[in-house]
């Protein structure tokens, strides 16, 4: 599903308008980038968690020539299924 289809499901599961609804789908991203951003982990029960995670510096290798490069430290979100979600998907 693209957020094109997250704001038609999004509208017609709440009898909103698309207008209304893509503002509430664009508000919701806006406040867990802005949350992550400031260090701070997103926890929706049942849903999951987002956080961001720091990535140690590491070897890595240039698949083309083979040669050996250093990767820089850097940080990574994360998310974490929770259980409601997991029991969803498994069936």
């Amino acid at each position: 599903m693209n957020k094109k289809k997250l704001i038609k499901f999004f509208a017609d599961k709440n009898g909103i308008s698309l207008t209304k609804a893509a503002s509430e789908v664009e508000s919701m991203i806006l406040i867990v980038e802005e949350a992550l951003e400031a260090g701070e982990r997103v926890m929706l029960p049942g849903f999951g968690t987002f956080e961001v995670a720091e990535r140690a510096p590491r070897m890595g290798r240039n698949p083309r020539t083979g040669e050996k490069i250093m990767i820089n430290a850097n940080k990574a979100v994360r998310f974490k299924p929770g259980r409601v979600l997991k029991a969803r998907v498994k069936h």
